[in-house]
């Protein structure tokens, strides 16, 4: 069965792409929840209008992002806690720290978009990645220092 997709979906394609699905796994899954629509002419062009316009929408949304990359391409984060003799910290710097130190320098970016491979357990500086959009990727600096 030929199918429009609604949104991007890993694995099976990009938003207002037609792909062909088996008839169960559309009918059971992709309908229901609204990720796509049966392949005719009529949701063609409904698709093809969506498209026009959620190209707007992304070229805005990519500016905003690239602007915000520029902006925290100089800012450097210090956080402080506990370690003992051999810096290993009592615990570990994780996401949601970054996202809350950034947003006490006046940068609102959600944890999810903060691209930590694994916390952070040991005292020093590091280059953390945030994906501020599916294009976009800014990398800030990170220290981590013993907390007096």
């Amino acid at each position: 069965m030929e199918v429009i997709l609604r949104d991007d979906l890993p694995k099976l394609g990009r938003r207002g792409e037609v792909v062909t699905v088996k008839d169960g796994y559309a009918r059971n899954f992709l309908f229901p929840r609204k990720l796509a629509l049966p392949a005719t002419p009529g949701n063609r062009q409904q698709i093809e209008q969506e498209k026009a316009a959620h190209a707007r929408r992304e070229a805005k949304e990519v500016s905003d992002a690239d602007a915000l990359a520029g902006m925290l391409a100089d800012v450097t984060l210090t956080i402080s806690a506990k370690a003992g003799e051999s810096d290993q910290l009592f615990g570990s710097v994780t996401a949601m720290d970054i996202a809350e130190a950034l947003a006490v320098k006046g940068y609102n970016i959600d944890k999810r978009k903060v691209e930590l491979e694994e916390p952070i357990k040991t005292i020093g500086e590091y280059q953390v990645p945030l994906r501020l959009h599916r294009d976009v990727t800014a990398t800030v600096k990170v220290n981590v220092t013993r907390e007096s």
